[in-house]
């Protein structure tokens, strides 16, 4: 064992000549060995001569000016200098670690050989009272248990199946039903210490009341853990784990809070006072061995399960930062594990006054801390994943704003839970001293920077409040289901505002953000002056973009949904932007093109439309026919659901063109704008109908094949 800590000792040296800071090591003990009588008389009698008075002073202050006044050294703050200091420290804290274990060793093995001057007679009468005040305790702590399992196996019942609300209200139930048989049990040992122990005097003694108070702490402690796992009873279980995790873990967090607790509480306080100090330490120093050894082996048991958690965890995560995180936690959180409990049991041997109590705080402040967090993160997760709803009526006004939402608010709920981490790391660092967060946060500086921070986040979070809101209101004014159809020009120039609202948001919002966590922006802004100039004189064809579709919109020339034809390209215009028109022809081909390149606009929808009707007939076609036939056709398409499109009569069927074996006939019907093309196109079928079925002939190019025929061969020479 001796080997054992020594080893424990060299490995955490660092820890040891931490506890030898001031204001951790504990205060050396005032000597209690009685000064000699003779010196004391002695220094009386030469205080009482004048004489003897007079040679002692003189003597003092020859011996006070023959002192060297040490010289003050500079200070060396070299890394040399350093390095000696810590390792000085280092050392100093070694040998006192090494001495007090040297002591407690000493201690234990007095405490075992029996060599220890104590009064056994009287520790006997004080173990007799104990174990009166014990039995009653704890057998009526053992016969309430009983009871209490009864009624929490009829709460289990009735919240079984329900949801959290009613899991909590279960389990809180269970809290005050376990906390009533803790306290009743202790009124009991109470009772049997006062009438029992204390006789007819009635007095309890210090030994029964540690022993109350100790039941009192550890049960208490011991029920929190109970109601948190419920190992019996899972529909009133707080942790989502199996009922085999839970009974094991509710089996060793009990053993391992009875042993340290009725120790340190009350076996090592009784031995104390009744036996001796060095008994008290080496059974102190049995339980802290065992509990950490209890702990280690925990710890391994657990190994491969917590590695498996933690790997499901990065995997449904998709392996991202937090995922490979926990993965790299996963392989070796044991050896952290380890790490952690072996330093506890360091700490302790070399300072168990101020240290010890300092890193379990640290540690439960931590523990707090990540619980808080995880909650907090859950939460919001779960808040997150459930999908956000609009009601109908919204969703009939603003139908896009659903989906805006759903796309904006995971958003903001990773920032905040980037936050909250942040927050939990503060707080652990707050704990262990690492970082006096609330120290700084207090100061001037801190509280500057921290308001310089949270108005660059409320500008940020104002920006794009409004930019939701403006966005949905142009929603609701473009929506053709609520209120009044709005035009083309509306659709444009809304378009067109909402695109120039969110640049100029992005850039004065990020501005001022920029401003408020003290960035100068007078450079930035002369920066964007200079390249704003550079880019002037270097895009040239860009600036005749833009102005062009300045003009252009300003002249209401075409909006979204026209049919217009510009630079060659016929088509229905999708989309405007101040520097470029998206057009999509009649075979759904899509061009952008860009005004510098626009040199005629032709609108085929402003207003009203014409859709213009020519006929070719034969030359010696009945013309009159014709006529009756191009009006009755006229008739036919107004007696059609194309009716409610055409805005006037008929314009007059004419002659308007001769060629060679033909006639042109020509007609309009004039229509609402861009609604020509269905009724034109069943005047068209109606009229070449009729021309056949009354025998008008059209024209038809004749093909005539003259036959050349072959000259007759040449007649043969006559022979001589």
């Amino acid at each position: 064992m001796r080997a054992i800590f020594l080893l424990i000792v060299l490995l955490f040296t660092p820890v040891a000549a931490m506890a030898q800071v001031p204001g951790l090591t504990p205060a050396p003990a005032a000597s209690t060995e009685p000064t000699s009588d003779a010196s004391i008389d002695e220094l009386v009698r030469i205080l009482e001569n004048d004489e003897t008075r007079a040679l002692l002073i003189e003597r003092l202050q020859q011996t006070g000016a023959e002192a060297p006044v040490p010289a003050e050294a500079p200070q060396d703050l070299s890394i040399v200098r350093q390095l000696a200091e810590y390792t000085r420290a280092a050392a100093e804290g070694t040998s006192s670690t090494l001495r007090s274990l040297g002591a407690v060793f000493v201690d234990l093995q007095q405490g075992l050989s029996g060599t220890l001057n104590a009064d056994l007679e009287g520790f006997r009468d004080v173990a007799v009272g104990v174990l009166l005040v014990a039995a009653g305790l704890f057998g009526s702590f053992w016969v309430l248990r009983l009871v209490v399992h009864l009624a929490l196996r009829m709460i289990a019942r009735r919240v079984a199946g329900r949801g959290w609300i009613s899991r909590v209200a279960g389990t809180i139930g269970a809290l005050l039903v376990d906390l009533g048989s803790v306290l009743l049990a202790w009124a009991i040992g109470y009772i049997v210490a006062i009438t029992l122990v204390g006789g007819p005097t009635g007095r309890m003694g210090i030994n029964q009341s540690l022993l109350l108070n100790a039941f009192l702490l550890v049960e208490m402690t011991k029920m929190v853990a109970r109601a948190l796992l419920a190992p019996r009873y899972e529909a009133i279980r707080l942790i989502p784990v199996g009922d085999s995790n839970a009974a094991y873990w509710s089996f060793w967090l009990a053993r391992i809070i009875s042993l340290v607790g009725y120790t340190f509480l009350f076996f090592s306080p009784l031995l104390a006072a009744n036996i001796s100090l060095g008994a008290a330490s080496a059974v102190q120093v049995l339980v802290m061995a065992t509990a950490v050894t209890i702990g280690i082996i925990i710890v391994l048991q657990n190994k491969d399960d917590v590695r498996s958690w933690l790997s499901g965890i990065a995997a449904r995560r998709g392996h991202d930062g937090t995922g490979q995180l926990l993965s790299l936690l996963g392989q070796h959180w044991h050896v952290l594990a380890i790490l952690y409990l072996v330093t506890l049991l360091v700490v302790w041997f070399a300072n168990p006054e101020r240290a010890l109590p300092f890193m379990l705080g640290a540690t439960v402040q931590s523990i707090v801390a990540i619980l808080v967090g995880i909650v907090i993160v859950s939460f919001i997760s779960r808040f997150v994943n459930a999908g956000l709803s609009l009601p109908p009526d919204i969703k009939q006004r603003l139908p896009l704003l659903e989906a805006r939402l759903r796309a904006f608010v995971p958003t903001v709920m990773q920032v905040v839970r980037w936050v909250v981490i942040v927050g939990v790391l503060l707080a652990i660092a707050q704990a262990w001293a690492l970082f006096d967060f609330i120290g700084w946060i207090g100061s001037e500086h801190g509280q500057q920077v921290a308001g310089s921070v949270i108005s660059a986040a409320l500008i940020i979070l104002a920006c794009i409040v409004l930019h939701v809101v403006v966005a949905s209101w142009i929603e609701y004014r473009l929506n053709t289901s609520i209120g009044k159809t709005p035009t083309a020009r509306e659709k444009t120039l809304l378009g067109l505002f909402k695109n120039a609202f969110t640049i100029a948001l992005v850039v004065f919002g990020l501005m001022l953000a920029l401003a408020q966590i003290g960035v100068n922006i007078a450079p930035l802004l002369a920066g964007a002056g200079v390249v704003g100039l550079a880019i002037g004189f270097g895009a040239q064809k860009l600036v005749q973009d833009i102005i062009t579709g300045i003009f252009i919109q300003f002249e209401n020339v075409m909006n979204e949904g026209d049919t217009v034809e510009a630079a060659g390209c016929s088509g229905v215009v999708e989309k405007l932007t101040i520097r470029s028109v998206t057009i999509r022809d009649m075979s759904g081909t899509v061009h952008l093109i860009p005004f510098s390149s626009v040199d005629q606009v032709s609108n085929m929808v402003r207003g009203y439309s014409f859709y213009v009707a020519e006929f070719d007939v034969a030359y010696d076609s009945d013309i009159e026919v014709v006529k009756q036939i191009m009006r009755e056709a006229f008739d036919v398409v107004m007696a059609s659901e194309h009716k409610d499109v055409i805005i006037d009569d008929l314009d007059q069927p004419a002659l308007v063109n001769f060629a060679q074996g033909q006639m042109k006939m020509r007609s309009r019907i004039k229509t609402l704008a861009g609604k020509q093309w269905g009724p034109g196109r069943l005047y068209s079928e109606t009229v070449k109908r009729m021309l056949f079925e009354r025998g008008v002939q059209t024209p038809s190019q004749t093909v005539t094949y003259r036959t050349v025929n072959q000259l007759p061969p040449p007649a043969s020479d006559p022979g001589p």
